[in-house]
């Protein structure tokens, strides 16, 4: 019975119930498109720190640390034997890693050396620019963010100064070969790549290396001679860690759109409930137990909410699919930020997602729809009849 009357009810005040459901669809279309579009957000970084850096993972020297570049004058080796077989069957590459100045326009500057085999594929850094004879100069690849701190162009020429395995200071001339626009800031600002050959040269290491990157799917390595593996999930640690501190800030956005999408649900809710107060005065009049009047107007509150759910995917849908399929562009240069953000981001929507917002909205909608009606059937039908409900 209850059931019935309450589709009565939406069915016959049209106009009430429309703009009902479009406050309670658009405030579950906004929620969601944020969500979505933070959960974009994580996925590209994940995604861009994999495809640039991490592949499928890396075996470490045991004194490596990457977070401390004392420690790269010591983290070097020569390649064990099962790990070198990977590079001989193109699953793996060798890099070696130093610490160096350079010079830069007359300015000194720290940067991170890198030699990478210009023939790998297993990362997306273009590194087969530092293929070529390059016997009068050492070839040079940085980012963007490099060449804008340094103020270098391709073809510019500049001083590289190092320390090498017999704690030698050396210095030779680096002509930049390529800028590489790349999304990850952690490669692009402070990292000098050269050729991992000249860089086994010139620092008096030949056939060692600092780590080993690997594609996905190895084989398991037996005997690695206590070089350290490291999996993806160890790798990202770094990435998830940048991610976990931003938590806070959209966990705070999360709520703001929240609170505001319930405030506008709560203002359309109410203002139709307490509009009604003479309707529910005749329904208690005629014998309608105070209950089921509360049950009555949250059953009403939770309809809205389900033909919210429909609205937002006739109205709303085709804005999410736009979206989803080709992103959003965004402005902003957010790798000097220290954030791996794409430069058209697309949001990520999730069947998880979809029913935890749609369950939230359904919770907020009943929460509003009972409190002002079980208000109002606390007051005496007479004083509901003269509309003292609505003041």
């Amino acid at each position: 019975m209850l059931f019935k009357l309450a589709l009565k009810n939406l069915l016959g005040a049209r106009l009430r119930t429309f703009l009902n459901v479009i406050v309670t669809a658009f405030s579950f279309f906004l929620i969601l498109f944020m969500s979505a579009m933070y959960n974009g957000m994580l996925e590209h970084a994940k995604r861009v720190t994999i495809e640039t850096e991490i592949a499928g993972g890396a075996f470490w020297h045991p004194k490596y640390d990457p977070m401390d570049p004392m420690s790269y004058e010591k983290a070097h080796s020569i390649i064990p034997k099962d790990i070198q077989k990977l590079i001989d069957a193109k699953q793996a590459f060798p890099v070696l890693v130093t610490q160096a100045s350079i010079y830069p326009g007359g300015r000194i500057m720290p940067a991170i050396m890198k030699g990478i085999p210009p023939d790998q594929d297993i990362v997306s850094i273009p590194s087969k620019v530092l293929s070529g004879d390059y016997d009068a100069t050492i070839p040079v690849l940085i980012g963007k963010g490099m060449a804008s701190d340094t103020k270098l162009k391709v073809g510019d020429s500049f001083t590289i100064r190092w320390l090498d395995k017999d704690r030698t200071y050396d210095a030779d001339e680096g002509t930049v070969v390529e800028i590489m626009d790349i999304e990850n800031f952690k490669l692009d600002i402070g990292h000098i790549w050269i050729p991992l050959k000249k860089a086994q040269t010139m620092l008096a290491m030949d056939e060692e290396a600092t780590y080993v990157t690997h594609e996905q799917g190895i084989a398991p390595v037996q005997n690695n001679e206590a070089w350290i593996k490291r999996d993806i999930n160890y790798l990202v640690q770094d990435m998830e860690a940048i991610i976990e501190a931003d938590k806070p800030s959209a966990q705070f956005l999360y709520m703001i759109l929240l609170i505001l999408a319930a405030m506008g649900i709560f203002n359309a809710q109410v203002l139709s409930i307490f509009r009604r107060g003479k309707e529910i005065g005749t329904l208690m009049a005629i014998g309608m137990p105070r209950s089921q009047v509360i049950g009555l107007f949250t059953l009403e509150g939770g309809l809205n909410a389900l033909l919210a759910s429909f609205a937002t995917l006739i109205f709303f849908g085709p804005i999410l699919w736009y979206f989803g399929a080709y992103g959003i562009p965004l402005p902003l240069d957010y790798s000097e930020m220290g954030m791996i953000v794409a430069k058209r981001l697309i949001p990520i929507y999730t069947l998880g997602l979809v029913l935890s917002t749609a369950i939230l909205i359904s919770i907020i909608v009943l929460i509003v729809s009972y409190l002002p009606s079980r208000r109002i059937a606390k007051m005496k039908p007479t004083d509901a009849l003269r509309g003292k409900a609505s003041t």
